[in-house]
């Protein structure tokens, strides 16, 4: 349905009992080449890490049996061919195996070990995208699997890793990635709302869209460790534990049922695994510190990093150098920490909704002897973002997705129960229409009408009803919210849990609660607090996010 096909692509040009080795040869050269051309570049810098002056975290606790049961209980239940029984199977008998399995996580914990069966992992080649030839190897991604239990030790570690860095505040703000109430729309909603309170300030602002080359894969060890050691406070027995987790890992290539040889991983981290994505951004923590000697804002989402700024037409040019300034010592940062900034990927947004610059005669940044010209639009975590901040080509490409899917649902309608057609509907069709909809708000009626007729046509494959019948009650039937009111009601949720404390900080600040100046009743009712803005009318047609810069929309509707 979602076009993402689970049935096996294969390379045509080659016999299918040569592509294992094959691909685990194309892999591996891929990231040796990339490490190559990072150490061919000339450096005398070393990688600098910052003093770590709070408590350490030496070693870790023992975890009870009950502990174990809960992690295995709550894990997704997949199996890896490396699993010596499947994860079904140790579900059913966990009675009697969660005393062992326990035995195994206390001993890797207390001795600093993880056990070399726990470090192989099973590659299966994937292809990106349904659009590419399937006949190149360089059009898969690897898709790494590793042994269940394995996973269960990188979430106790993980537990008591995340308790660390928490209690001494060593998570990046504005690192979206794998933390818990952040995700890809709050990282979007907080960038798109900077943009759009700069545009009613008649500002002009750049977005420059980083783009690192298998950025995962190339990270070094050792630099990884040292930064573990001093920025993080982790020694002794836990960075022992991390050394051997590692070091010493494999993997290999499976194709139809197929094995490649081993090949060993001398870089990154590993692939698929709970551990690795944390470990990145930790690595990646100190370009923070950086991006900000430049005066530059950022976010980032795991490898992908923004830096963005917005300034008066005036200042346009001087902000021009900045921006070569910055990226050129990302650049130069990246190449020290084994990283590869790819500029041919890295994208650059100009925001001029008020067409306030007469003169675009500087169309481009330069980077080196690499030259990155501006661009109309850019899709960011999955939302394209053009320079009016329209959202069109957005809406667009959410129509386009929409109506694919629509096609594809109403060809098989006819064998399908309505229960059956309504969880597809909600799977790959809601879901698109719902994805980063808090960046909707404000927007023209013409442009949620586009959304919503998608909804329509989708309520009604779903109940077989007629062109010429009335929308309203088919939805109320489907308990299916109309766009607009999905929209609004993602709004008022993280106003919500703004109130709550459960929402990024980033969001949070933007949404100040209200105090009175002396003792009234609404003192208890936690209201938000209201802020009044110069409400210009844009280019696009929609004003700044209300509900997050100035708190009017719904100011005395958030009562808990």
């Amino acid at each position: 349905m979602s076009g993402k096909a689970h049935t096996v692509i294969l390379p045509a040009p080659f016999p299918v009992n040569e592509l294992p080795d094959r691909f685990g040869a194309f892999f591996q050269e891929k990231v040796n080449t990339i490490r190559a051309s990072i150490d061919s570049c000339k450096t005398d810098r070393s990688p600098e890490h910052e003093p770590f002056l709070r408590n350490s975290f030496e070693t870790f606790k023992s975890v009870s049996e009950k502990e174990v049961k809960d992690l295995i209980t709550s894990s997704s239940p997949k199996s890896c061919d490396l699993d010596p029984l499947p994860t079904t199977v140790l579900l059913k008998h966990l009675d009697p195996l969660s005393s062992v399995i326990t035995k195994i996580i206390n001993d890797s914990l207390t001795s600093g070990i993880v056990p070399n069966s726990f470090k192989h992992a099973v590659i299966r080649p994937l292809l990106k995208k349904s659009t590419l030839c399937p006949d190149e190897l360089k059009n898969y991604r690897p898709i790494s699997n590793l042994p269940f239990i394995s996973k269960i030790l990188e979430k106790v570690v993980m537990k008591q890793l995340k308790a660390h860095l928490e209690t001494n505040r060593l998570f990046d703000v504005h690192q979206s990635a794998y933390k818990a109430n952040h995700n890809t729309e709050t990282a979007l909603l907080k960038i798109f709302n900077d943009l759009l309170t700069a545009a009613d300030d008649d500002k002009v602002s750049l977005l420059a869209l980083l783009d690192l080359s298998a950025a995962f894969d190339t990270i070094d060890q050792t630099i990884l460790l040292d930064r573990l050691c001093h920025t993080y406070g982790i020694s002794g027995i836990v960075l022992k534990w991390f050394d051997s987790y590692l070091s010493d890992r494999t993997q290999c290539v499976v194709v139809s049922g197929k094995t490649s040889a081993c090949f060993k991983l001398k870089f990154g981290v590993p692939q698929g695994s709970v551990l690795g994505p944390i470990l990145f951004t930790l690595y990646t923590k100190p370009l923070s510190s950086l991006i900000e000697s430049h005066g530059l804002k950022y976010h980032m989402y795991a490898d992908d990093t923004q830096l963005y700024s917005s300034v008066l037409s005036s200042d346009f040019k001087p902000l021009v150098k900045t921006f070569e300034a910055c990226i050129t010592d990302i650049k130069n940062w990246m190449v020290i920490n084994k990283l590869q900034l790819n500029s041919e990927k890295t994208e650059l947004v100009l925001f001029d909704v008020k067409h306030v610059l007469k003169d675009m005669a500087l169309g481009h940044i330069s980077i080196g002897h690499d030259s990155i010209p501006f661009q109309t639009k850019a899709k960011n975590l999955g939302v394209f973002f053009d320079h009016n901040l329209s959202m069109e080509p957005q809406i667009n490409n959410v129509c386009k997705l929409t109506y694919l899917e629509l096609r594809r649902l109403g060809a098989m309608a006819k064998y399908l129960d309505e229960i059956s057609k309504k969880t597809l509907a909600s799977s790959f069709i809601l879901s698109r229409l719902d994805y980063c909809n808090s960046l909707y708000l404000n927007l023209s009626n013409e442009a949620i009408d586009k959304l919503q007729r998608c909804q329509n046509n989708a309520a009604r494959i779903v109940t077989r009803k007629r062109k010429t019948d009335p929308i309203t009650p088919i939805l109320k039937h489907l308990h299916w919210l109309p766009v607009k009111k999905r929209i609004h009601y993602k709004a008022s949720l993280l106003c919500f849990k703004c109130i709550q404390g459960t929402a990024p900080r980033y969001i949070s600040d933007r949404v100040p609660l209200y105090i009175p100046s002396r003792c009234l009743r609404s003192s208890e009712k936690r209201l938000l607090k209201e802020k009044h803005s110069k409400r210009r009318n844009l280019a696009v047609g929609h004003s700044a996010l209300q509900p997050l810069s100035y708190g009017t929309t719904y100011p005395k509707t958030s009562e808990i």
